[in-house]
């Protein structure tokens, strides 16, 4: 996602400073270079080894250390930065900056920069609301420097109120989204994940084996592209996206009324769920009891969510999945049709090592002209990339 991207991250002396070791990994998982640059406080609280070993570069904290390279270490720096993170930054640094005070390494690195500089505040809630912080701050943004607004809460101190650095997760993707084109800003995506469930009896369920992976992926590339997007999740065990409105749900029936409570302000639904095709006649209120002979149960349809909306679905661009074993091709050509889909995204689930619970995945996309694309193996974040880059071509 961020393959080719230098971050600069500075960070400066605070109790926030273990944070900056999670933003540092975040990073570094999205593909980001990230070079570290550490004032001496700031190696009180996390020593500089921590930032070298995860970030996988030289951590510079020292001005006046023998240099590594023969390159002027802080103007090198400042011209490699795509972007300068200061995470967490204190008043102090914050200070210095806004009054052209450039007296280590990392102040004149941030001096000599001409990348978009962001920093993330924290520190006592006092200090935070001081009018002389609230200048240094209201200057800088003049001049084009940005700043992740802190959260409220307890500080380390004791004190409550505002100057809790932000969490990681939301810098580490504002740092993404400031680094990524917003192509799919102002549109507004829903996307469907994950397997649903129809109770039995109060013990037992059917469901499927879909982990929800691809379209958890989906939603990240969408979000990380400008998109607003609702995630109607089914049970899954994967941690919610950030920055994604995630509404959980159960049934197939739960999940086509979220859809349509949600589609009219939509401008895409990308349906990467595997809703049950069927579920119990009857539902009994007591656990069934085993006995010597079989348990017959009887089934009926569910809603088939793609063909309800597809009916109505008007200049909405709709994307259908096709998990299939046999004859993939003509079964999904067969699901555009039938169910007015403006591409689908078909796999062989037959396959081993790719599909429901893997991390990997090799689809063929079949659109509504016929045309169809094959891709390989992939890991589902690649392909999701490759959907969400489709929906664009459609979007435009």
């Amino acid at each position: 996602m961020l393959k080719g991207k230098n971050i600069v991250m500075g960070i400066t002396g605070g109790i926030a400073a273990y944070k900056a070791v999670d933003i540092v990994s975040r990073l570094r998982k999205k593909s980001a270079n990230i070079n570290v640059v550490m004032t001496n406080s700031a190696a009180k609280f996390v020593t500089p080894l921590t930032f070298q070993s995860l970030s996988q570069n030289y951590v510079t904290v020292d001005m006046f250390e023998e240099p590594k390279t023969w390159d002027v270490e802080h103007i090198s720096l400042a011209q490699k930065a795509d972007l300068f993170l200061v995470a967490p930054a204190t008043a102090n640094v914050i200070g210095k900056v806004a009054n052209g005070i450039a007296d280590d390494m990392l102040t004149t690195t941030i001096m000599a920069t001409k990348a978009k500089v962001v920093f993330a505040p924290a520190m006592n809630t006092n200090m935070y609301t001081n009018p002389i912080f609230k200048e240094n701050v209201k200057k800088l943004k003049k001049l084009g420097y940005e700043f992740i607004k802190p959260a409220s809460g307890r500080l380390a101190c004791g004190d409550y109120g505002e100057g809790k650095m932000a969490q990681p997760e939301d810098i580490a993707d504002y740092v993404t989204k400031s680094l990524i084109s917003n192509e799919l800003e102002g549109r507004k995506i829903l996307v469907t994940a994950g397997p649903t469930i129809e109770a039995i009896d109060p013990v037992r369920y059917i469901t499927n084996r879909s982990s929800g992976k691809m379209g958890y992926a989906i939603a990240e590339e969408a979000k990380n592209k400008g998109a607003e997007v609702i995630l109607v999740s089914g049970p899954t065990n994967l941690e919610k996206p950030s920055g994604v409105k995630v509404i959980d749900v159960t049934t197939t029936e739960e999940m086509l009324m979220v859809i349509k409570d949600n589609l009219e302000e939509s401008d895409v639904l990308i349906k990467a769920a595997a809703p049950l095709d069927y579920k119990p006649k009857e539902f009994s209120k007591s656990k069934i009891k085993k006995n010597d002979g079989n348990m017959e149960l009887e089934f009926v349809r569910n809603s088939d969510i793609l063909f309800e909306i597809g009916k109505n679905k008007g200049d909405k661009i709709l994307v259908g999945f096709a998990a299939e074993t046999d004859n993939i091709i003509e079964n999904a050509k067969n699901k555009i049709k039938k169910k007015n889909l403006d591409f689908i995204v078909a796999n062989d689930i037959s396959k081993k090592d790719v599909g429901f619970i893997s991390n990997h995945n090799m689809a063929t996309i079949i659109n509504r002209k016929g045309d169809i694309d094959n891709y390989p193996k992939m890991t589902k974040s690649e392909l999701a990339k490759v959907i969400i880059n489709k929906v664009q071509s459609h979007l435009k």
